[in-house]
């Protein structure tokens, strides 16, 4: 990454620098670019899952006469052929390939043939897996497997439950998923809470509020699956996203009542919510009560705060949280100083932005691509062209792509000014360095020109 040049130096003085579920509601009805990524959820052990079979790339085609050939083969000189990993590995790489009818003949093959072969769980949730991912689509040929596995002593489990969610959700199958979650909870085993909650996530991307609060309401009454902390936090962090922060304090109500303690996830969602939104205040009062709690801020609390106090305009407010974090031990990343500077560029105060990407680097933090197109649209917005010229030159030798937004906004700047084979020379440094596509970089830069060129003929200041 380039350094600043010497001529950003002067802004570097700026003293300014630093029973039914509570779930559904009574009158409950359906349903920046730049953000401060967010740390990882709450740890979430996944089932044991027993270890796949290691394919073996012997069919080239799907034809069940060939497959069952390749095997007698197989049965005349392999020494494995006792191994049931073996024929596992047989049954996984043919089903790749073929349609479930095949396969499920050819494990009968397998069988006949070899009667020493005893068919396990695994081998099930082969074809079960196979089953999910069907062209066929109702739950029929999933039925079919898990009818030959019991049919064969062995009873559906947790982990045939996992797979088969899972399979399904990947088919973007979610409504069959809640389907046979319910049939398999009702005959067999109800899911764990880690399976429960990757289904209660997957609908909460796709399904309507109403149709997840049903769901995880119908699992509590009829089966007893319970909604943990995990499930809590992912439904706020969707409310979250959709800008209703009314029903996630709801949430936060609900779950209090039930016993759960709010971690510094569920906090930094809540507050991330509020941040979206500009409401600045209500993050920083999250804040309070999460300290309040005893629960510690981590380096995204603080990420999240000063994007929040940023771009709700209390940008004071937002440097003093920089020095209330590095007190606290946690170290600013390229995420806090770019977040601050946006902030800073759009009250107007783009030199004292410029002035923090020095000291960014100083500290041994290197800016990335989005540091630097925040300076430069600062730049730009405040009509400091030369320094603005001066960052675009770090930003080629480099080799940092512009963004769509401070590429037009450059690109007109230049315009504006007369500074016509800049914005040319800005043009083939987007082409080049694959910033943006051909098609979007000349359709900027022509309706730029277009404008310009208006603007001039009707004497109007550009």
């Amino acid at each position: 990454m380039g350094k600043v040049p010497p001529s950003f130096r002067s802004a570097l003085s700026n003293p300014n620098l630093f029973n039914r579920s509570q779930l559904v509601p009574s009158n409950s009805s359906p349903k920046p670019q730049y953000f401060p990524k967010k740390n990882p959820p709450p740890k979430s052990r996944k089932p044991i899952l027993p270890p796949k079979p290691k394919s073996i790339s012997l069919f080239k085609s799907p034809n069940l006469q060939d497959a069952k050939n390749i095997f007698n083969s197989i049965l005349k000189t392999s020494k494995a052929a006792n191994d049931s990993r073996f024929h596992n590995s047989l049954l996984q790489s043919y089903a790749s390939i073929s349609t479930i009818n095949d396969s499920i003949a050819f494990l009968l093959h397998m069988t006949k043939t070899h009667p020493s072969f005893s068919p396990d769980k695994s081998t099930y949730h082969i074809l079960l897996t196979q089953s999910c991912k069907s062209s066929d689509s109702t739950l029929s040929p999933i039925h079919q497997i898990l009818n030959l596995m019991v049919s064969h002593g062995l009873t559906p489990d947790q982990v045939t439950v996992d797979l088969s969610v899972r399979a399904l959700c990947s088919a973007d199958r979610v409504d069959d998923a809640v389907q046979l979650i319910l049939e398999l909870s009702s005959k067999h085993c109800c899911p764990d809470i880690y399976t429960f909650n990757f289904l209660v996530k997957n609908l909460c991307k796709s399904r309507t509020l109403s149709t997840v609060y049903n769901f995880i309401d119908e699992m509590r009454t009829t089966f007893d699956v319970k909604p943990d902390l995990v499930t809590y936090t992912i439904l706020i962090d969707n409310v979250c996203n959709t800008k209703n922060l009314r029903e996630a304090m709801r949430l936060v109500e609900i779950l209090d009542k039930e016993g759960f303690k709010p971690d510094r996830f569920l906090y930094n969602t809540i507050m991330k919510g509020f941040c979206m939104l500009g409401r600045g205040t209500e993050a920083v009062e999250i804040y309070n009560k999460m300290k309040e709690k005893g629960v510690e801020p981590d380096l995204v609390t603080y990420n999240t705060l000063i994007y929040g106090l940023s771009k709700s305009g209390r940008v004071s407010e937002a440097k003093k949280l920089l020095r209330v974090m590095v007190e606290r031990g946690h170290f600013p990343d390229e995420i806090t100083y770019t977040t601050l500077m946006n902030g800073m560029c759009r009250k107007g105060e783009t030199l004292v932005a410029l002035a923090l990407l020095e000291e960014m680097e100083r500290k041994g933090c290197t800016p990335n691509s989005c540091t630097y197109n925040t300076l430069l649209h600062g730049l730009c917005k405040s009509r400091i062209f030369d320094k603005a010229m001066e960052l675009y030159g770090v930003m080629k030798s480099g080799d940092l792509k512009l963004d769509m937004a401070s590429y037009a906004t450059f690109v007109r700047a230049l315009c504006s000014v007369g500074r016509i084979a800049d914005a040319y020379e800005v043009f083939d440094y987007a082409v080049e360095s694959k910033s943006l596509t051909d098609v979007a970089a000349y359709s900027t830069l022509e309706s730029t020109l277009k404008w310009f060129k208006k603007a001039k003929e009707e004497g109007l200041q550009v």
